[in-house]
This record gives structure tokens, sequence and C-alpha cells, in this order.
């Protein structure tokens, strides 16, 4: 007998539905034919282990029982899902093949791997499992996966990296949580300090950006504008932008605008009626290539920008999408290239889009499946590939008004790789004016190629991906010019501006934030490291992290405005600097990554990490907690007794 243990119900009877049929229907599985079964896990069904279940001493907190380190790793099955973990156990005894069809990631990967290891089959039959990747749940793309089975053998060091990760987030969080909470114990502080390895230096981020903001004072700079003509006494042609010299360097700050209001006045008198001599002229044709298609994160970035939506709508959108509608492919994706193979549906899927009724018929009509973009790169593949949208026609399927908004931009992005590249021409002018050196530039587009899917209203100049959308102003143009040519200052302009504070971080810009997390490592060494690497969690975990510090009272809204309440502001400011700052977790994240690419092992990243907490739990002993308030906000559920269902033990499960 074959047993096929997908991660869901929903995937489990997406391949019963491409196998032979007469099919018995059970609650917990599906009977084929030939006697082969179709299971599957309903989420995780099994979870790790309390440190109770260790040794019923650690049940209650005492800072002397840390750091707690298992010795020997042990899982136990969650209770809703028991019964479900007891047909898989006899299904997987009578086995004669198994199929592993958990989701096409890392914790897809790990979820089944961990129950088939929990029954402890033999070595021969571990060895013959086989992997089945599925990424789009309609009948045509279930069977061509389940004609390309690989070993699952092939899949380990993803599934370690899964394993590493998680029994990472234990450590961190029961050690951590356990020893802060009792630290805040001791000054007042009557609740949990709950603390994880990405959540605490998100909410460090959120602080300390907000601290920036209160602290900022804003100081008045000043910038001077030549009006320029070809000729005196004709009308202005453009304008250039004084850059001011090395002597004028102690009047500038340090991103060099200038602070002294005399000295620019200065140079507006000085420019008035002279001649400006063109002493630099550039001008280039550029082209830009379409962006690639969306990860989990850079679509969830877009429909904050776009729609406000936040990361965790945007995630509970995409799985209806794919689980429920079938219009688009697995979208818990890190990746953002496309599998060669997949260009054989191509124009299966464009010509369902242009034969659909919704506003992307016209573009899909547009698009021409015969180019090839960057985005089909097999090097770039891991264990998924983008989101993109499925053969399935979305017509007469009923979508509410965030699964259109969601869909239309996962079509949309796919098809500008069946667009040509946008190409424009760059000018850039110096000129010398008084002594004194001037620049402009301007920019004429002459393809708008797949920009022409990117309208430059105000309204829609977003989501392009990563700044690579059109100027959401009119630039100048520069008239034909020659390296030498004497044109003429009309007038200066004296413009007045301030400084500004940096901006509260919104839902688009939090997940920005943790995409690139190298822009807040301080470590030159690790910024290197992860600068073209993972972010701050996973593509996966980022929606529900986010989601997490909500729950917990340590972020809030204000408006568009993602902003840390007075606990998540006690809570940083009580912490070691160390548990605040992404450097030390962006590091795991590489690292976790790097097992899963073969190019580092599990101890190299458990032992390290193990050490790591001893010395945090230490510190944690000396670490002054007096700045936290004395009465705590109110926890959901009573904490008083520590026991197994306080927020302290859900949380920890959740450390990440």
């Amino acid at each position: 007998m074959k047993l096929y243990i997908a991660e869901k119900p929903s995937l489990g009877r997406a391949i019963a539905a491409a196998l032979p049929k007469p099919q018995k229907n059970h609650k917990t599985h599906i009977e084929l034919a030939n006697g082969d079964v179709v299971s599957w896990c309903i989420g995780h069904i099994l979870a790790q282990s309390d440190p109770e279940d260790y040794d019923p001493e650690f049940k209650k907190w005492r800072m002397e029982s840390l750091p707690i380190v298992p010795q020997q790793w042990q899982l136990k099955p969650i209770s809703r899902t028991r019964s479900q973990l007891t047909v898989l156990r006899g299904l997987v005894k009578k086995a004669d093949e198994i199929i592993h069809a958990g989701d096409p990631d890392r914790e897809g990967q790990l979820l089944v791997d961990e129950v088939i290891d929990y029954f402890k089959i033999s070595k021969a039959k571990k060895s013959t499992i086989k992997r089945l990747l599925i990424s789009d749940l309609n009948l045509p793309a279930v069977k061509r996966a389940l004609n390309s089975l690989k070993p699952n053998s092939d899949f380990m060091p993803l599934s370690i990296s899964a394993l590493a990760r998680s029994r990472a987030d234990w450590l961190y969080g029961i050690n951590l949580t356990r020893a802060y909470t009792l630290q805040g114990q001791k000054t007042g502080y009557h609740s949990v300090l709950s603390v994880g390895r990405v959540q605490t230096p998100l909410l460090g981020l959120v602080v300390r950006r907000e601290q920036e903001i209160a602290q900022f004072v804003s100081k008045p700079f000043y910038q001077v504008q030549a009006h320029i003509a070809l000729n005196q006494g004709e009308a202005v042609a453009f304008t250039a932008k004084w850059q001011p010299s090395e002597n004028c360097k102690p009047y500038c700050d340090e991103e060099g605008r200038v602070l002294v209001k005399s000295l620019a006045e200065n140079v507006v008198k000085r420019i008035e009626n002279q001649s400006a001599t063109v002493s630099n002229l550039q001008s280039t044709e550029k082209q830009q290539a379409a962006p690639l298609p969306f990860n989990l994160s850079q679509l969830q970035i877009s429909a904050a920008k776009q729609f406000s939506m936040n990361a965790k709508l945007v995630l509970d959108v995409c799985q209806a999408l794919y689980e429920k509608h079938k219009l688009i492919t697995y979208p818990r994706s890190d990746c953002r290239y496309l599998p060669k193979e997949q260009l054989k549906q191509a124009k299966s899927i464009v010509d369902t889009l242009a034969k659909s009724s919704l506003p992307c018929n016209k573009p899909a009509q547009g698009a021409d499946t015969n180019l090839v973009s960057k985005a089909w790169n097999n090097k770039q593949i891991t264990a998924h590939h983008a989101i993109i949208p499925t053969e399935k026609s979305p017509e007469n399927i009923t979508l509410n008004t965030f699964e259109k908004n969601i869909y239309l931009l996962i079509v949309r992005q796919y098809l500008i790789q069946f667009y040509p590249a946008y190409i424009y021409q760059q000018t850039k002018v110096d000129l010398l004016i008084a002594g004194g050196h001037f620049n402009s530039q301007a920019k004429t587009e002459k393809q708008l190629g797949w920009q022409v899917l990117f309208p430059k209203s105000k309204k829609t100049q977003v989501t392009a991906n990563n700044g690579q959308n059109r100027d959401a102003e009119t630039e100048q143009a520069i008239p034909p010019l020659t390296k030498g040519q004497v044109l003429h200052c009309q007038h200066g302009e004296l413009v007045a501006k301030h400084t500004s504070p940096p901006q509260s971080f919104t839902d688009a810009t939090l997940l920005a934030a943790m995409t690139g997390i190298a822009r807040y490592v301080s470590d030159v060494e690790i910024k290197k490291v992860l600068k073209d690497t993972d972010g701050l969690g996973t593509d996966a975990t980022r929606a529900g992290i986010i989601d997490l510090l909500f729950k917990r009272d340590f972020l809030q809204r204000q408006g568009k405005s993602i902003v840390a309440t007075e606990v998540g502001v006690a809570l940083i400011n009580a912490l070691p600097e160390m548990a605040t700052l992404p450097d030390m977790t962006a590091q795991w994240e590489a690292t976790l990554t790097a097992i899963s690419e073969k190019h580092a092992s599990y101890v190299s990243f458990m032992q390290p990490l193990t050490d790591t907490v001893t010395d945090m739990v230490y510190g944690a002993s000396q670490q002054s907690f007096a700045g936290l308030p004395k009465v705590a906000f109110k926890p959901k559920r009573s904490n008083r007794t520590f026991k197994k269902k306080s927020p302290v033990n859900k949380s920890v499960r959740k450390a990440s």
C-alpha cells in the first residue's frame, strides 16, 4: 500500500482527485480502488514538549533551574488532533511506501517528517520515502507533480533547518521568558515578560524608531535653484541645483545640506544674471527589466502600500485563493523566481486571464508569451517558486474585495514578465555658474514596456517592486545641449526646507524592515552576510510574529502607524541590549538558511545558541528591571500559578 501524507485535508483531497477512481472518502483519509490511501495531518499535530514533561520540577519557575536544555528532545501529541495522529500511526504501519506531501517549504518539510519519525519506522522503510511537491492545487498541476516524485532524503537539510529553528525558539523563549519574568517580579511587575528571538528584536525596532521621533529636533536647511535659459532674455528652459563645495562643509550637516542661510543667500546674489557653462553632459539610454514575481513578503508590502492591508490579512487571503479558490500557487513562498518548466503553462495561464471579465483581461491580451524574463531561472529555485496565478479561470468564482485585490496584484506581477523592458533616456547636466557647481537631470521615456501596467496616478503609483516605479511627478525636460555651451542664469532662488523626523513604522515599512534587516544591524561583518540573504523571520512567519506582538499588547495602531505600547517600551528598556537588537537573530536566520543549503550543520548552529542562552540567563540575574511599571497590564488568563495554560507557556511555545 502507498500512503500519501499531506499537510492539510485540502491538499490531501487535491491529491486524491488526481488518483484513480473509485474512492472511499473517510473523515481522516481517502481509500483508493487499488488499496492506496491518502491521509493528512491537520497542520501541526505534534508539539515540542513542555519543560515539566522533561522534569516535574521544572513546572515551578526558579532561576536556579535555568537554563533548561533537553538532553533528548521530545515531541508530544496536540490534544485536539490526537485522533488523527492515531489514524496515521495505523496507516504508516500498514504502508509499504510513504509519499511525503507536506507544503513545499521548510516548515512543511519538518511537519510531516517529524510525524513519520515519531512512529519510529525502520531505516529501510524510511529510505524509500518519496517527496511530492505541490504548489498548485488544480488537477493538471497535481498530476504533473505526481509524475515528478523525488527522494525525500534530498530534502533532509531543509528538515534539519526547520528542526533547528523549532528547538532554538524553545530554548530561547522558554529560558529567557522565565528568567526575565522572575527578575521583573522582584521589582513588582507581576505579569509575564514574554521574550522571543525574533519578536523581541522586532519590538525593539519599533521602540527605537519612536524614541528617535520623540527626540528629533527639526533644523532648517537651504537649497539654491538656478533658473536657466538658453540665451539671455529667453524663457527659462530648466532649473539646476547648487552643489556646495568642499569649502562649504563647515556650514553643512553630515548629509551635505546647507544650514547657514546667509551662505545660500550669497550664492543666489552671485548667480543672478550670470552665464552658465555646460561643464559636463551625459545622455544615456537605460533599460529596466520587469520586476520579479512576488514572494509572500513582497506581496504583503505591496498590498499594505496600495490597500492598507496588514500582513496577517494578506496571508489569510492568499490561503483562501490557494486552498479554496485554487487561483494561485503556494503562497508561503520566499522565492521570486520560476522554474523553466513553468513556461509550458504560461500561454494557457495568459489566455485564461485574457478571456476573463476582470480588469486583467486587456493586460493579458497585450502580453507576449514568447518573451522570457529573468524570472525563469532554475538555479534560484529551492523547494518552491514565486506566487503566480494558476491555469484555473477566475470566471464564475465569487471573490470578496480583499481576494480580488490580492489576486489582481499577483496577476499583474506575473503578466509583466511578458512585456518588454522599460526604456528611457537619462540626461545629466553639470553647470558652472559664477564659480559654483550646479547640476540638473531629466528622464525622457522612450518605451513604457511593462510600466504600462503601472499607471502614473498618485493613488496607484506603488507596487512595481523595490523602488522600480515611475516617478510620481513629471520630470522637467532638458533641451539638446553640448559640452562647453554657454547658457544664461536668469536668476537664483532660495528654497528653505526643514529636516524631517523618521516616520513611524507602517505595515509595509515594518515588513520591509524585516526583509531588509541588514540596514538595522550594527556589526559590519554580519551586515555583509545579511545584505543578500534572509531577513528577520521568514516569509511564512513574519505576519504571525507581527500579529503576536499586537495580541500581547506590545504594539498598537495609531491610524496607519504601528507604535509600541507603554508595556512594550518598558520591556525593551528593561532588557539587555543584546536581546533587543536584530544582530544575533539575523545571524541565526542566515545560519538556518545555510543549513538548508548544506553549507552549515545542526551542531554548528545549536551549540553556540545554547552557550548564548546560558550567558543571557546569567545576565538576566544581574539586570535591573526597576523601570517596569508596578501595575502590569491585565493578562487574558491568570498566570499567578504559572500553570500550563498560562500566557507564559502558551506564548513561549510560539517564541519566534
